[in-house]
């Protein structure tokens, strides 16, 4: 049995959203330290969300097509 392929543009969106949460993690993660004393002791959960932006941004960008 043949396996059936993802279409092209499915990769390829796949590929530019994890750019755009990459991106999105870095900017929430900058943004923070910007700020942080205005935000307080609630920093840290801006910046494990900014992260968490982050590594899916980077696991969508690594993920490889099959």
């Amino acid at each position: 049995m043949s396996k059936e392929e993802r279409p092209a543009g499915l990769t390829g969106i796949e590929k530019l959203i994890g750019l755009v949460l990459l991106a999105l993690g870095i900017v929430a993660i900058y943004y923070t330290y910007m700020a942080l004393p205005e935000l307080g002791p609630t920093w840290l959960i801006f910046v494990v969300l900014g992260a968490l932006l982050l590594i899916v941004g980077l696991v969508l960008l690594l993920a490889r097509a099959e």
